[in-house]
């Protein structure tokens, strides 16, 4: 859950203006970068997740995750290794390099003993109850996007591009549930930094990438946020916290298999 979470966060404008927006090169030439940016050929990492309802309540589940490449195209394994109400519970996604091939993902049920795969129509949904959808951990596609350039910012001190992506294609609007993102992408390292998504349901998730250093020259991301508001008010965040971040490990292939996510840990 890195690059491709945060590119995942590239969304669109409304139906009306989806085919009246021109792409902007420069823009595109920036969001290719990030494209292409080193994120490592295997990482190993622990996750904590917490989720944190509108009065503060939280709830700390502690995950484990995987990811590989395989030539162009990338796997992610995830495992839920508590609370009782999550554990053994497992996510596994393949994402395609290939733009006319839909995302595979699954989600492991302890509860029911069955690998469930996630369906195109379901991938708006909340990913086990948190602020971010099924949509969100995977890449995209460029090409299925015009871009804008907005303007030059800076963020926490670093100089930084703000961009706008602009869905080419009502079928990526329907998947998604957004509706338009603006975008922070940091010069130094072409990280996605911060992001406003405005969802097709009136609200509002805000990303923040709070911290992250470089490992193996390659930028792994310590902490991030998603915050879903209604109009001003909160209603619910989830803050992910990684530790113990292993990058270009050897990893086996057979972890990448919906065999392997029902086995558990």
């Amino acid at each position: 859950m890195t690059k491709k979470l945060l590119i995942g966060l590239t969304l669109g404008l409304s139906l009306m203006t989806t085919h009246t927006i021109a792409d902007d090169a420069k823009a595109r030439a920036i969001m290719e970068k990030v494209d292409a940016r080193d994120d490592g050929k295997t990482i190993e990492q622990d996750m904590m997740m917490v989720l944190i309802d509108k009065n503060g309540k939280k709830r700390i589940r502690d995950m484990k995750s995987y990811s590989k490449d395989f030539g162009e195209d990338e796997h992610q394994t995830m495992f839920f290794k508590s609370p009782s109400d999550v554990k053994n519970t497992a996510f596994l996604t393949y994402d395609y390099d290939d733009a006319s091939k839909d995302d595979d993902q699954w989600l492991y049920l302890p509860a029911l003993k069955k690998v469930k795969r996630i369906p195109s129509a379901d991938k708006s949904g909340s990913f086990m109850g948190s602020d971010f959808s099924y949509y969100d951990m995977t890449d995209r596609d460029l090409e299925d996007y015009n871009f804008k350039f907005i303007k030059e910012t800076k963020v926490r001190g670093k100089d930084a591009w703000m961009i706008e992506s602009i869905p080419r294609n009502k079928k990526t609007i329907k998947e998604s549930g957004y509706t338009k993102t603006v975008a922070i992408v940091r010069k130094d390292n072409y990280v996605l930094v911060r992001a406003i998504n405005y969802m097709k349901n009136g609200k509002k998730k805000y990303l923040d990438i709070k911290k992250m250093h470089k490992q193996g020259g390659v930028w792994v991301i310590d902490e991030m946020t998603m915050t879903t508001k209604k109009g001003k008010t909160m209603t619910h965040k989830t803050a992910l916290n990684f530790k113990n971040i292993k990058v270009n490990k050897p990893l086996d292939d057979a972890l990448f298999t919906t065999r392997r996510i029902e086995k558990g840990l």
